[in-house]
């Protein structure tokens, strides 16, 4: 058995059910960190983790949940339930990979597989983490000393496409309680940021080939006019506010030089601290698309793909989580951690500090708060949801990089994870046990989302399973 932090601070925690948890952790620790090496190896990337999923599911299978697949139109999301009545808690877990990612698990830059995807953001983690503490709550009520419903959702696609989306469309978070969350990092600490609301929408342009030496005269260039678009949005960056982020990814710009491109395509996100800020930029960029194509005299075509809110931070239970990691500590690393650390700070230019692992007083929220975005967000305005980092790779790691496959596939990240899954689980004792700080959360919840209607940025139909990036 494998312990994750010293036991003298693991036992600080005065409730007997706490301590019960981290043990089950414990316990399980070497099949967790063998189930999160087979994600981190499959390399699966949005809406194509069938063999992540399938992993997961029985694993959640074999702890004793029961198992709903394919909810939500998604063949690779899943349910796992169980218990009866209230409260009802859920946890979530994701396992999606990024595409180019792949990583040995050595500080240096060294493809496992190369040009294939890898766990660039932990996922392969996360998933894992989540279900453990799921898990080790379903004991508790299988033996009478919590009451009420735990259930985990396995959700996949939140690096593109932002899968939750569907599962909130389907209704399958309407009843939940409170929602708990968790995402790998380089510093352990409760989440209590907004991030970023975001949009993604695909712009194709369409005009004639022609010979590019011979007759461009009879050409309508579909590359020029995105070279026009991304011109546009360059220009645009100086008018807008400080807090918008704006980004495109060209997928197809032509095919050769001598021909005049009839085709072209990018892929384009924008990003503010709000939803309501996020709204008027993005309908300005889709517009200046169509300026685009005048000028280019061609045609096109503006996809939606989908969009995400800000989160809903809920410091009421916050607090709660705060109190579950001082209690817990901060991890322990040998040196050989320590060393393997230095040498990815190294590598991707980061003082070489090794990893500083404490727990540091939660962090007041800011009004705009930058970083990425998640479909998180898009929870947290239907269920209130409390959030945690756990330290998965060094300090100063470059996230979406080779050094956080790297770390996420040894002991520094399978550290990580275990630490993860008992705060999770720590803090859902208190709320299966507190009705009180229940509804004080449910409070806060009602209080910020006021009078607003939750309407996710989502296209009409199906999920776009076949898509790809």
């Amino acid at each position: 058995m494998t312990v994750l932090i010293s036991p003298t601070l693991a036992q600080q925690a005065p409730d007997p059910l706490k301590k019960s948890v981290q043990e089950t952790i414990d316990a399980r620790y070497s099949a967790m960190t063998n189930l999160s090496d087979q994600i981190w190896a499959f390399e699966e990337i949005a809406f194509q983790e069938f063999k992540s999923s399938a992993a997961l599911s029985a694993y959640a299978e074999e702890l004793g949940f029961k198992v709903t697949r394919g909810v939500g139109e998604i063949p690779t999301a899943f349910v796992a339930e169980y218990g009866s009545g209230s409260p009802i808690i859920g946890i979530m877990g994701e396992f999606d990979g990024l595409p180019g990612l792949s990583q040995n698990k050595v500080p240096y830059k060294s493809p496992l597989h190369e040009d294939a995807p890898g766990h660039g953001c932990g996922h392969n983690m996360f998933g894992v983490a989540s279900l453990s503490a799921a898990g080790a709550i379903k004991d508790l009520i299988a033996e009478g000393k919590l009451k009420g419903t735990i259930r985990f959702y396995g959700t996949p696609a939140e690096e593109k496409f932002f899968g939750k989306l569907w599962m909130i469309r389907a209704g399958l978070m309407d009843d939940v309680d409170i929602m708990m969350d968790w995402h790998p990092g380089d510093e352990t600490e409760t989440d209590v940021q907004k991030g970023l609301a975001l949009v993604d929408f695909i712009v194709e342009f369409k005009g004639q080939a022609a010979h590019a030496s011979g007759d461009p005269w009879n050409g309508r260039s579909a590359s020029d006019a995105l070279e026009l678009y991304t011109s546009g949005i360059n220009y645009y960056r100086e008018h807008v506010k400080p807090t918008v982020r704006m980004h495109y990814h060209i997928q197809d710009g032509g095919q050769v030089v001598n021909v005049v491109p009839d085709y072209s395509r990018l892929w384009v996100r924008v990003r503010d601290t709000s939803r309501e800020g996020l709204m008027p930029v993005w309908k300005q960029v889709e517009k200046m698309a169509e300026g685009a194509a005048i000028m280019a005299n061609v045609s096109h075509e503006v996809t939606l793909v989908s969009g995400v809110h800000e989160i809903l931070v809920n410091r009421t239970g916050s607090a709660y989580m705060q109190k579950n990691l001082e209690a817990l500590g901060p991890i322990t690393y040998t040196a050989e951690e320590q060393e393997f650390a230095k040498k990815i700070q190294e590598a991707t230019g980061k003082p070489q500090i090794g990893i500083v692992s404490v727990i540091k007083p939660m962090k007041e929220t800011l009004e705009h708060s930058m970083g990425g975005s998640t479909d998180v967000g898009d929870v947290s305005w239907v269920v209130p949801t409390i959030r945690m980092s756990g330290t998965t790779a060094p300090n100063g790691t470059p996230w979406h990089s080779w050094a956080v496959v790297a770390s996420g596939g040894m002991s520094i990240g399978h550290k990580g994870m275990g630490y993860a899954a008992k705060a999770l689980a720590m803090t859902m004792v208190d709320l299966y046990q507190n009705e009180t700080l229940r509804n004080e959360i449910k409070a806060e919840f009602k209080e910020k989302k006021g009078d607003y209607v939750y309407k996710g940025i989502i296209p009409d139909g199906p999920p776009p399973l076949k898509a790809g990036y």
